[in-house]
């Protein structure tokens, strides 16, 4: 029977092959989710693996530890810093709020893996995973904007034993998630919620045993899946 991590190399490799793409990018975040879902992409394409590092105005050590994954795995990366170039784009905008203008980050991000994408005849993997995806933590054109969710059937708990079983650094594995938003920015301090809590409610939800959970937590699960629906569906289209 196969593990869980070569089904999912058999399936990113079918998706290359039936898209008639030479391989695949990624950013590389330094953190878990792009950590697995590189070393992934390294086992399905090898050298046709493009691993790309987008600082902006990015904390240190997340560049450091995307330098450690791609070390570990013998990803091929790049850097491009996208930090003048969010600094230009933000001084000509009008004044809006600390989200929207932290938004342009993957946003800005989306475009410089298209762009490689493009010119390499690639694919760009993404890296969000079931959890994430439930309650609609992603940036809508910007980290949601890709090709590939080879993630998007596990939940958080289910990545980080992937993570381990594929040989990622443990401190890796163990430091807080964060999406780099802001300085300081945690994924569960912005959601307000553990994953760990987070897993355990969503894997209720779906399977209607929610009995002994907190209604509050609960009701705060739901109203995020409600409200982030639209981030999960095709582009509503009027056809005459």
């Amino acid at each position: 029977m196969q593990t869980l991590s070569n089904r999912i190399v058999e399936w990113i490799k079918n998706i290359v092959s039936d898209s008639g793409a030479d391989g695949i990018v990624l950013g590389l975040s330094g953190g878990i989710d792009s950590a697995v879902v590189g070393a992934l992409c390294k086992r399905a394409v090898g050298e046709k693996l493009l691993a790309l590092i987008l600082p902006c105005h990015s904390e240190q050590g997340d560049m450091v530890d995307s330098e450690k994954v791609s070390e570990t795995f013998g990803i091929k990366t790049e850097k491009v810093d996208l930090t003048s170039v969010y600094d230009q784009l933000t001084s000509i905008l009008p004044p809006s709020s600390e989200l929207a203008n932290a938004n342009l980050k993957p946003r800005l991000r989306m475009i410089v893996l298209y762009h490689y994408a493009n010119g390499l005849n690639y694919l760009v993997a993404g890296t969000g995973n079931k959890t994430e995806l439930e309650i609609g933590y992603f940036t809508k054109y910007g980290d949601g904007g890709v090709d590939m969710l080879p993630l998007a059937g596990l939940l958080k708990k289910d990545v980080r034993s992937l993570a381990a079983e594929l040989g990622v650094p443990e401190e890796i594995i163990s430091k807080p998630p964060t999406a780099g938003l802001w300085k300081g920015q945690t994924d569960e301090g912005e959601i307000g919620m553990s994953y760990e809590e987070l897993d355990t409610v969503i894997s209720s939800i779906r399977s209607g045993e929610i009995g002994k959970l907190e209604q509050a937590s609960v009701a705060k699960v739901r109203k995020l899946i409600e409200s982030s629906h639209h981030k999960r569906q095709s582009i509503p289209a009027f056809i005459p």
